[in-house]
This record gives C-alpha cells, structure tokens and sequence, in this order.
C-alpha cells in the first residue's frame, strides 16, 4: 500500500510537471504569434513601410533567408544553445516572420483576416488538444504528414511557375489538411519530450518548451495561411 501510495504522489507531482511545462509551451507560442501580428500590424498598415519592403525585393529576400537560418540554427543547435538564447532566437525569428507577414495586408481585407484568424485559433485549440490527450500513437502519422508537406513544398515551388487554378486550389486544402495533422502530432510529440527527461533538469526542460513552442507556432502560422488562402477575400 505505501509503495502505490508513494508512485501516486510521484505521479501527481509529474503531472503538475508537465502542466506546468506545457503551459509555459502555449504561453511562449502565444507571445510569439503577439509579437509577429503587431509587427505584422505595424507594417502592414503604414503605406511608407509596406512600399520600402515591396520596393525592395533585396531586403524582402533578406529577411525570408534570416528567417529559414534562424529556423534552421535553433533546430540544429537546440541541445548546445542555452534556454534563454534559444528563446531570444525564438522571438527573433517571430518578429522577422511578423514582417513579411505583413504583406497579407495588401492581399486580403482585414476583417476576413480577423475571420480567419479566429477558425485557425479554434481549430488549433482543438487539434492540440486532441494530440495531448489521446492514448494512440501519432507517430506514423507524423511521418506520413511530414512525407505529404514535402510534397507539398515540391508542389507549390512547381506551380509558382505552371500558375496553375486547379493546383493552387489542391496544395490550399492539402496544407489546411496536413497542418492539422502535424498540430496533433507536435502537440503529443511536446508531451512526450517531456516526459522522457528528468524533470529536474531545467535547462533541458527550457529548451524543449522553446524548441516546442516555435514547432507549434510554424502550424498554426501555416494553418492560418492556407486557410486564409481559401477563406480570404482578396482586396
């Protein structure tokens, strides 16, 4: 009886754990998406900057080449870079994002941006939460979903030239579709990092809630642009 009561008390304690882990996660996930939509605002909504960005293929390529390096480099450099480093990079890269996001401005009007918005914000709710409760393995999944984004990048680099309707169409829905799935995935695949180190380790613990954050903030950015893609009303 002692020896179940005390694995309950070390149960309880590592579920208060990864609470605690994981709300750190959305918190960080949610800060960064505040940090790209006010830089994303600000731009987007001052005729002066917007034309020095669009003007200026050289600076807009810039800041897309410093985006997939800072991607890049967290990712590659997780384990030798300190937690608060990681995080600096982290809202960098947010904040970068934020202004090349701010084209959408100049494509859609704002209140479909608003709709949007708000049905990739619940379907995320959602698709996080069924990832962090679920009992069944996503694992394939996620393989078969990263297989499928591959794809899909292929897909969009050879439509850029073919400017092909019917195939813009197929890569929106595929993305709305595969972004889904990789937000259920990312959000178990959060947890069980977690739960694989030793919950005293806090460096580690912070790396992982940064390296978890920025995997879910790239679902949501890219689930709110596919179906922005399709939802949108263009200006």
């Amino acid at each position: 009886m002692l020896y179940r009561s005390g694995d309950g008390s070390r149960d309880m304690e590592r579920s208060g754990a990864l609470g605690a882990h994981l709300a750190k996660v959305y918190w960080w996930m949610t800060f960064a998406l505040a940090v790209s939509g006010l830089c994303a605002w600000t731009v987007g909504l001052s005729p002066g900057l917007t034309k020095v960005l669009i003007a200026n293929r050289g600076i807009f390529i810039l800041l897309l080449v410093a985006e997939i390096g800072l991607v890049l480099g967290i990712n590659i450099f997780i384990r030798k870079l300190s937690a608060a480093t990681a995080s600096a990079l982290f809202i960098l890269y947010s904040a970068l994002n934020g202004i090349t996001l701010s084209t959408v401005f100049l494509v859609y009007t704002q209140s479909s941006i608003a709709l949007v918005f708000g049905i990739t914000a619940a379907t995320f709710a959602a698709m996080a939460t069924v990832g962090s409760v679920t009992k069944k393995d996503l694992g394939v999944l996620g393989n078969i979903l990263f297989m499928a984004l591959i794809g899909l990048i292929i897909a969009s680099v050879v439509n850029f030239f073919l400017r092909s309707a019917a195939l813009y169409w197929i890569c929106s829905y595929a993305g709305v579709l595969i972004f889904v799935g990789l937000t259920a995935y990312d959000a178990q695949k959060i947890k069980r990092a977690f739960l694989s180190v030793d919950p005293g380790d806090r460096e580690t613990i912070g790396r992982l809630s940064v390296i978890g954050a920025l995997e879910l903030y790239l679902d949501f950015v890219n689930l709110f642009l596919y179906l922005l893609r399709i939802f949108g009303r263009r200006r």
